[in-house]
């Protein structure tokens, strides 16, 4: 067998010798059989008879071929082991692959095949949301809001997301997550509309109805993993390519997922209030831009003065708290900082420090991991510009109390 592949590193052959062409298909035929399955037999001779057919039409123009003659061999050979008869149907040299329905990422190679040649590679884009709440949208747009009360995150054709958001501290525009409702919608034979729902004082492994996976239970095209009891549940979709992480830190919930950008824009304009899609209504920021611009000089919170009434920590002590979990000062570094003088709950730099962690785990491209505040375009140097970046803090604490 090993003599029929000798061609596919890319051998020298006479323009009119086709036979790289017909074992590449035979592989293509081939390579999504299943030895377990009570028609491999069946299918793999009808692989056979096509390459068989195939070298039969290019015996002329491979007349002294080496590599032909080795194909014509190992085809005989594989015959007899098979005890494939000579006469019988062949497979088409561009079938209907059989795929799994239920895995998205097979949906999409056979789509890819059957548009005869290698499409863009599927684009997958993430979107979480923790602490007071601070959004980052499928767009990598950052932005800290409000919206108290339940707001969708997410409301396509094959899945909606819903957060419900309460105030964290009493005078205080500033929210956090206490309950998050997930449904995945019925789709073909791959899974039964299902419905997920956690609060703070319940983070189950199971959906609404008991189960922990949908559709066929040995497809696993749905599924909850439980990682740490009560704290951090993932759940896997195949069927359309999503993952959502839930955890629960303190008396509130985080959300990070992932999702085929092109599943992502499937929606009826009637659902185009989507957070992670469209962000938070301008009445609903607490920032003054997606990117948290960094204030003027000179409005850095009073040395040894706490933010808030609610909060123990000073602007110092909640930098080297939030610098303990999170060495990057990137966005989440600034806005563990915000939480803390906040509310002075220590859950919310684990909140933070594990939001960066999903984003490492979910976010397709590396090099987008880290959001940076905006400096509203002033050059500046090194130190002054992490004096600044830690003003943004006090100033925006205060629009909101």
């Amino acid at each position: 067998l090993s003599a029929i592949f000798l061609c596919l590193g890319g051998c020298q052959l006479q323009t009119p010798c086709r036979i790289q062409k017909c074992t590449t298909d035979f592989v293509f035929l081939t390579s999504h059989l299943n030895s377990a399955l009570e028609n491999f037999d069946l299918e793999f001779c009808k692989a056979l008879r096509a390459y068989s057919a195939c070298t039969y039409h290019n015996s002329k123009a491979c007349r002294g071929n080496l590599v032909y003659h080795s194909a014509v061999l190992g085809i005989s050979d594989l015959m007899s082991q098979r005890n494939c008869s000579k006469d019988g149907p062949t497979s088409s040299t561009s079938p209907e692959v059989t795929r799994d329905p239920c895995n998205y990422n097979g949906h999409i190679e056979a789509r890819e095949h059957q548009a005869g040649g290698k499409t863009p590679d599927t684009t997958y884009v993430f979107c979480g949301l923790f602490g007071d709440p601070h959004l980052r949208t499928f767009k990598d747009h950052f932005q800290t809001c409000k919206v108290e009360g339940a707001w969708p995150l997410i409301d396509n054709n094959y899945l909606s997301v819903q957060v419900t958001n309460v105030p964290v501290v009493p005078g205080s525009s500033a929210t956090a997550t206490n309950k998050v409702t997930i449904i995945f919608k019925s789709y073909q034979d791959c899974t039964d509309q299902k419905v997920y729902q956690a609060v703070t004082d319940d983070l189950p492994a199971a959906f609404v109805d008991g189960t922990t996976s949908g559709g066929d239970g040995s497809m696993r095209s749905l599924q909850i993993v439980e990682k740490v009891s009560g704290k951090y549940v993932e759940m896997h979709a195949r069927y359309i390519g999503t993952t959502v992480y839930i955890r629960k830190l303190g008396h509130y919930l985080t959300l990070a997922i992932r999702m085929p950008q092109e599943l992502v824009l499937d929606y009826e304009k009637s659902q185009d209030l989507q957070l992670c899609v469209n962000g938070c209504p301008s009445n609903e920021r607490i920032d003054n831009s997606g990117h948290l611009p960094l204030p003027v000089m000179g409005h850095l919170l009073p040395q040894g003065a706490a933010a808030h009434p609610h909060s123990l920590y000073t602007l110092e002590t909640a930098t080297t708290k939030c610098h303990e979990k999170i060495l990057i000062k990137d966005i989440y570094f600034h806005s563990c900082i915000f939480d803390l003088l906040t509310t002075g709950d220590t859950n919310f730099t684990a909140a933070a420090h594990t939001a960066l962690q999903d984003v490492e785990a979910l976010h397709p491209r590396k090099e987008q991991w880290h959001i940076f505040p905006s400096n509203g375009g002033s050059v500046m140097g090194k130190s002054s510009k992490f004096c600044v970046s830690l003003g943004y803090v006090y100033l925006i604490l205060v629009s909101v109390l």
